[in-house]
């Protein structure tokens, strides 16, 4: 029962669309424009850097914040299960960011939001995730290949961790939370699958931080 109120927690901070809701304040319909995508790739394309930017603090903080907020409400009842009841949160902020209610559940991608959870686990998780990300990000210009790579060192990063006994958690709860990130990433993995194809198939569109965005 506890695992499904951390996933309702999460999924209600998850609701909380930062591109659609910075589109409205600026007269658009994020979903309308660009990829249709409500996340961070397609604000930055659309409406420039600063909303870039802006979006996603805003979708990675949702996740530390409702981590936070499991982590206070329950770590003295639970402490032996702390970091897999932040994983839940976590989860359900991905799913509520990917598939909101009151917009057809159609939302984004969840890689902002994955990048809060990384830092919402642990800080050095949040460094390997984020370098990873940065390091093909600024080599290829790919978004998608940047956050697909991140998500299997951001699951590769727990297991080590956890394995390691930083979690200070036991090895049942360990392998739920290890099961948790990798449905995360393969849930990525599909809603990436149109971004695969077209990396595969080499026409798959670029993003620069320093200058305007094209399409190719």
């Amino acid at each position: 029962m506890i695992r499904i109120v951390c996933l309702v927690i999460g999924y209600c901070f998850g609701l909380f669309q930062t591109a659609f809701i910075y589109g409205k304040i600026h007269g658009i319909d994020i979903r309308e424009r660009g990829s249709g995508n409500s996340g961070t790739t397609n604000a930055l394309r659309v409406l420039g850097k600063k909303a870039g930017l802006i979006v996603f603090l805003g979708d990675a903080l949702k996740a530390v914040f409702a981590m936070v907020l499991v982590h206070l409400l329950f770590e003295n009842q639970y402490p032996d299960m702390a970091a897999l009841l932040r994983i839940y949160a976590g989860a359900g902020v991905v799913l509520g960011h990917n598939f909101p209610f009151y917009m057809g559940f159609k939302g984004g991608k969840g890689i902002a939001a994955t990048g809060g959870i990384s830092l919402g686990m642990a800080w050095q998780c949040m460094i390997a995730v984020a370098g990873t990300f940065f390091a093909i990000f600024f080599t290829t210009h790919f978004v998608s290949l940047g956050s697909l790579c991140m998500y299997v060192v951001f699951v590769i990063a727990l297991v080590i961790m956890g394995q390691t006994g930083y979690f200070g958690m036991p090895q049942p709860y360990l392998t739920e939370m290890y099961i948790i990130a990798i449905l995360l990433m393969i849930m990525a993995f599909v809603r990436h699958r149109g971004n695969i194809s077209r990396l595969i198939r080499g026409n798959e569109r670029k993003t620069y931080l320093t200058r305007k965005n094209k399409e190719d």
